[in-house]
């Protein structure tokens, strides 16, 4: 099974770069997108309902072309099977499908658009774009508060038998190995201790960081500043995780970051589960 997850900053913009085609090509069992600055009703069908998924969509209630987030999941996953696409180990693995959560459901956290979990019988499948905390003293507040509500969150599932998988954007980079200039970065927010010991916090609650478990020492990062034209010089953050539970490890067959995949100042990554 492949669930990929890729902050697009704007699916409009990818789909023009025919990045959104590149995606479709990969036939993921799932694709997580963040940054989708795009309500539902602004996307051609073939985005919205493309051939052989079902998509769910959070967007900002604030404004449009903000945040947002997509999930797409093949039919066979939820219930709707037919001749063209089978069954699927997945189904078995996750269990039957239940229902689809947009945000934590507090007004606070979820105006923005930024969360969606897709429930199943044994397993949640999350697609988070958590905050950027660059807009002065109250926005790395907002960020620290809806990084404790998203764990939170996880937490509640786990305790009732759930297998946890949560990806996307996590607006922080873990540690120096993560970052290509740590020192000039340190009381930048994204690689702030403070925000850096939330993921300690998380690793310490037993969630793994897959890339980093299976490449303890591997520098690849995941996002470049485009207007430095950072990525020609790979001058990067590692930004984009996949977390696990750590009883569903031996279930992990791959986990790779794809960072020759243009059409965002994001790459993709993609978690292979067995």
């Amino acid at each position: 099974m492949k669930i990929i997850s890729w902050n697009v900053n704007g699916i409009r913009a990818n789909i023009k770069k025919g990045s959104f085609d590149w995606l479709l090509n990969q036939d993921a069992d799932i694709f997580c997108l963040q940054e989708t600055k795009a309500h539902p009703e602004q996307l051609d069908e073939f985005v919205r309902n493309p051939l052989g998924y079902t998509s769910y969509f959070d967007h900002s209630k604030m404004r449009k072309g903000y945040s947002g987030v997509a999930i797409y999941v093949k039919k066979n996953l939820i219930g709707n099977t037919d001749e063209l696409f089978g069954n699927s180990v997945s189904k078995t693995l996750f269990g039957n499908f239940e229902k689809v959560e947009y945000g934590f459901g507090k007004a606070k956290y979820d105006q923005e658009g930024r969360f969606l979990a897709v429930l199943f019988e044994k397993a949640v499948i999350i697609n988070c774009y958590f905050p950027n905390g660059n807009r002065g003293p109250d926005r790395l507040i907002y960020k620290l508060e809806f990084y404790d509500e998203f764990l939170k969150y996880i937490e509640k599932h786990r305790k009732v038998g759930k297998d946890i998988i949560f990806c996307g954007d996590v607006n922080t980079a873990h540690n120096e190995i993560d970052i290509a200039r740590p020192k000039e970065n340190e009381k930048n927010t994204g690689f702030l201790r403070i925000e850096r010991d939330w993921i300690d916090k998380v690793i310490k609650r037993g969630y793994i960081d897959v890339f980093r478990y299976r490449n303890p020492n591997k520098v690849q990062y995941t996002w470049w500043d485009m207007k430095t034209f950072a990525r020609e010089r790979n001058i990067g953050w590692r930004l984009d995780y996949f977390f696990i539970n750590e009883e569903f490890l031996p279930r992990v067959k791959d986990m790779k970051i794809l960072e020759e995949v243009s059409g965002s100042d994001h790459c993709p990554i993609e978690l292979i589960i067995k």
